[in-house]
């Protein structure tokens, strides 16, 4: 098929290439000119595990190609994706201008029978909004679908080429047969496409990232108890994750959730039941919480220097929200680095690929090391932020030997807390008992 995909962020990129790996011949549009040539160059703008070799793979065959002139990039298109950022508003809705500015544009482009599909995360009634849009000056038939992305940053090449379930909203039944068939190949072993109407696919993604959103917060809740109860949250993790009924994943503690997910679709949906007349309680418990966990450890940090950090140098390892990508959006080590610096602290950073993101918000207020070990050396305390595999078995006699205190605030409860207590490293964790 030919496909167009409309915005090369971490979900057009991804998409667009996953779809011409199936053999499908895909232009992806972008407005920003100078990304469009590093593209067109061969340059992924992104980190993401597996797109790299994806991307040169079908660029080099001719089936992945990039323009920055949307009339272009649609000629002849059969799909065309709507990928574009719909980032949270001031009162949390989700912002859709530049979704409905291209659906307006899109429509007096239109030559020919096209189905147009929101890959963004929008709103319940954005596909109405769209169709209105493209109606203005559409002068073919058209049809609007939804179909929302559940790409895990990290894991999403894995998670396009053999997604769990794949949704589709759309009230066409010739919407529906060409979907299906481009789908196909995705879902050989039996995976299902669910189809829906549009309203119901829209709230599908919402409903599925808040209810992974609240897991989380609900077991920094029960991590935050277990510290005061004296109970160790590994082993009632454990338990609560051996029922099927609950399951293993998404309870594990930490300093909170981050990235372009979870943040702003929690608030979105929140935004959208008090629009609707509905007081959304657990969303808003969810959110509260989310806060508060981020900067769980800055009070052990504040303690253990008697509230005066100037002259003391923290290494902070991790700056990513998650592992596996360079995405900080939301990432909960930004909040706590600028917290550190404004108690006069020196911080030093490494991440194995956030930090060119990261410079380009804290500059050289910061100092950035390639190695996680230069990034201890001389510090007086470690903050782990992101779990990233090449922290958990780090060296830590030489990490002892660098420090110039053994003190690890662990955001992400990377080490065995008797570990810690037997090398005589001061470690505080999240639910855990702590090493003193």
């Amino acid at each position: 098929m030919k496909i167009a995909v409309v915005g090369t962020g971490y979900v057009g990129l991804v998409t667009g290439t996953c779809f011409a790996e199936m053999g499908n011949n895909v232009t992806c549009v972008d407005i920003d000119k100078e990304k469009v040539l590093r593209m067109q160059s061969g340059q992924v703008p992104i980190y993401e595990n597996g797109l790299e070799e994806l991307f040169h793979k079908n660029q080099k065959q001719g089936r992945l190609v990039f323009t920055a002139s949307l009339e272009e990039g649609i000629e002849n298109a059969e799909i065309i994706f709507l990928a574009l950022p719909t980032p949270p508003g001031a009162d949390g809705s989700a912002d859709l201008k530049y979704v409905l500015g291209v659906a307006e544009q899109l429509g007096g482009m239109l030559k020919h029978y096209a189905i147009i599909v929101d890959k963004s995360t929008v709103p319940v009634g954005t596909g109405e909004l769209v169709h209105e849009r493209l109606s203005k000056n559409a002068k073919v038939e058209f049809d609007v679908v939804s179909n929302p992305e559940f790409l895990r940053e990290g894991l999403a090449i894995e998670d396009f080429m053999k997604p769990e379930r794949v949704v589709i909203g759309t009230d066409s039944q010739r919407a529906r047969k060409v979907m299906e068939e481009l789908y196909a190949p995705f879902v050989r072993q039996g995976n299902p496409i669910y189809f829906m109407d549009i309203r119901s696919a829209e709230l599908t993604k919402y409903a599925a990232n808040a209810f992974l959103a609240a897991k989380i917060s609900f077991m920094n809740e029960i991590a935050n108890l277990c510290e005061l109860l004296g109970a160790n949250v590994d082993e009632v993790r454990k338990g609560m994750g051996s029922d099927s009924r609950i399951g293993k994943r998404f309870l594990f503690p930490g300093i909170g959730y981050g990235g372009s997910c979870f943040p702003k679709d929690v608030q979105a949906l929140s935004h959208s039941a008090n629009q609707a007349g509905y007081r959304f309680h657990i969303l808003d418990a969810v959110m509260r919480v989310n806060e508060q966990q981020r900067t769980k450890l800055i009070p052990f940090v504040l303690n253990h220097f008697k509230n005066d950090l100037k002259g003391k140098v923290i290494a902070v390892w991790g700056l990513a929200f998650k592992p596996q990508t360079d995405d900080i959006r939301e990432a909960p080590a930004l909040e706590n680095i600028n917290i550190l610096l404004q108690h006069g602290a020196e911080v030093r950073v490494h991440d194995p690929e956030a930090m060119a993101n990261v410079r380009k918000i804290f500059g050289d207020k910061i100092s950035y090391h390639e190695l996680p070990m230069d990034a201890a050396n001389g510090a007086d305390l470690l903050f782990i932020a992101t779990e990233w595999q090449e922290f958990r078995s780090p060296d830590f006699d030489a990490l002892a030997s660098i420090m110039k205190e053994k003190v690890i605030a662990d955001g992400r409860n990377l080490y065995d807390v008797e570990a810690m207590r037997e090398r005589g490293f001061k470690y505080v964790s999240i639910g855990r008992k702590a090493v003193l």
